[in-house]
């Protein structure tokens, strides 16, 4: 039943848009125009074709990069064993009490600056509960009436009609930022019919970070996300790897008509990839016009998105609202942090939080980083994005540029169009590549002497990267230049020992 019905919404989508295969939900033209000027997408329905306006807020759980938990001193180790990583309080033994990780009070306030936020000098903790069998105290400490960070922004850019050299900078509010703690993991084994839980996580350090419903599609949720991503990485306040769970993503969705109140909203839980948080928003906002284009209503629901389906399911419904019975903690203090102006005289600094030191000490931010390459090197905008999002590849392409002779400008076309396609089709890392920033410094310096042309440059690259034709084909050349009285053996141990130099 669900695949049938994916498929059919998927199926009509096509139809009415003439997608090409790969290229989303939208056509290209029409996907720009939902995207920026919010009124691109429309619906036969009764009254005819109607303009619908797509909203989509997130709500964005990032874990902390700390040693120990939030409010413990268990490790926090991935993969780990299951349940090795307990303590008492982790496992909510009677009696023990948390005790707030300043690691992880610091990396809240480094976020919250570097996304332009107002940081309470005062913020509260709360108990909010709710049964889960992963969630041993039967409650999660939070921060729902005072947030450590509210009220701040984040920019990002997307391009138009999916080229690079159209692009458009939009921002979205940041609502908040919260200090909470993350439940266990529930393993459900099918084949017995049990689940099993792990403890490990619980407690471990998260930012929930939410944003206002100011976005309207999935490439504009996916691209804040990844900015998101970008950001925590470069503070150092979160590793955001999601493959690993670090950056979990709610998506809340709902479309309305021109000059009418926000529809009703469902919410896509968990969305743990970049890709699927776009295909989710998109099939998402299709489904819902089509259902109220249809005639029917949307339930105020909890939905997951199937990647293998490609659709979004239910869930739970969340039409009777669940009462979380929030509280006090009663066991935390208020958090007090002080700036240069507040920090009383006698203070010892190590016991306290001075915002101002924090901010001074913030590094540069991608956007920086992004201008600094484009007027340093005379690298086009786009190229800059290329560079800051792959790790590593800034700092492989400047390691480049100091070695080389040749001008920025061709270096990055020798890294974009030859190093990093190598790395992509081959799903490889920066810091995996077989070729170094020294080996390709001193190709491009051979190919700016016009001492190798571009092809035996390309050859040297293919060879270091572990092809043998190519190696196989080099041995061909010194065998019918000396006319084949060369021993093959020793030729491709000369070039092999060649190469590594």
């Amino acid at each position: 039943m669900v695949a049938r019905g994916c498929g059919g919404v998927w199926r009509r989508l096509r139809q009415r848009c003439a997608v090409r295969p790969g290229s989303g939900p939208f056509p290209r033209g029409e996907r720009a125009v939902a995207c920026n000027a919010r009124g691109g997408m429309m619906s036969a329905g009764k009254s005819g074709l109607t303009p619908w306006i797509p909203v989509v807020g997130l709500e964005i759980h990032a874990q902390i990069s700390s040693n120990s938990k939030l409010f413990s001193g268990s490790q926090v180790q991935f993969a780990a064993p299951p349940n090795s990583l307990v303590s008492f309080f982790d496992a909510s033994l009677p009696g023990t009490l948390p005790v707030l990780n300043r690691r992880c009070v610091e990396a809240a306030v480094m976020t919250g600056l570097a996304l332009n936020c107002h940081i309470n000098k005062k913020s509260l903790f709360d108990r909010k509960h709710y049964f889960y069998a992963d969630l041993p105290a039967g409650y999660q400490i939070t921060q729902q009436r005072v947030p450590i960070a509210v009220n701040g922004s984040l920019s990002y850019s997307l391009c138009i009609d999916n080229k690079m050299s159209q692009m458009v900078t939009k921002t979205v509010r940041i609502k908040q930022i919260q200090l909470e703690q993350d439940s266990g993991k529930s393993l459900h084994d099918d084949a017995r019919s049990q689940t099993l839980v792990d403890l490990n996580r619980a407690g471990v350090g998260l930012m929930e970070l939410v944003m206002e419903p100011d976005m309207c599609c999935g490439e504009e949720a996916a691209a804040a996300v990844r900015e998101l991503q970008l950001i925590l990485q470069t503070l150092g306040s979160s590793q955001a790897v999601m493959a690993e769970g670090q950056l979990r993503v709610d998506a809340n969705v709902s479309v309305h008509h021109p000059g009418e109140p926000y529809g009703v909203r469902t919410e896509v839980k968990n969305i743990n990839s970049i890709r699927f948080l776009a295909k989710a928003v998109d099939y998402e906002i299709q489904r819902q016009i089509e259902e109220l284009g249809n005639g029917g209503t949307i339930s105020n629901e909890t939905r997951a998105f199937d990647s293998k389906l490609g659709c979004t399911v239910p869930m739970r419904d969340k039409e009777g609202k669940q009462d979380y019975r929030f509280m006090p903690e009663p066991n935390l203090p208020p958090l007090i942090l002080y700036d240069a102006k507040s920090l009383p005289a006698n203070m010892n600094h190590q016991q306290v939080i001075n915002i101002d030191w924090i901010r001074e000490r913030l590094p540069d931010l991608p956007s920086v980083k992004r201008e600094k390459l484009v007027e340093q090197y005379g690298i086009l905008p786009e190229h800059s994005f290329t560079l800051l999002n792959e790790d590593g590849l800034p700092e492989f392409f400047e390691n480049v540029v100091k070695q080389t002779q040749m001008k920025p400008k061709k270096v990055i076309g020798w890294i974009l169009n030859d190093l990093l396609s190598y790395l992509k089709q081959h799903s490889l890392t920066v810091k995996e590549s077989p070729v170094s920033s020294f080996l390709l410094a001193d190709l491009l310096n051979l190919l700016e002497k016009k001492e190798i042309s571009s092809t035996a440059a390309k050859q040297v690259m293919a060879i270091k990267a572990g092809n043998q034709k190519v190696l196989n084909k080099l041995i061909g050349l010194v065998q019918k230049k000396t006319q084949g009285r060369s021993n093959p053996v020793l030729v491709k141990q000369l070039l092999e020992k060649k190469l590594s130099e």
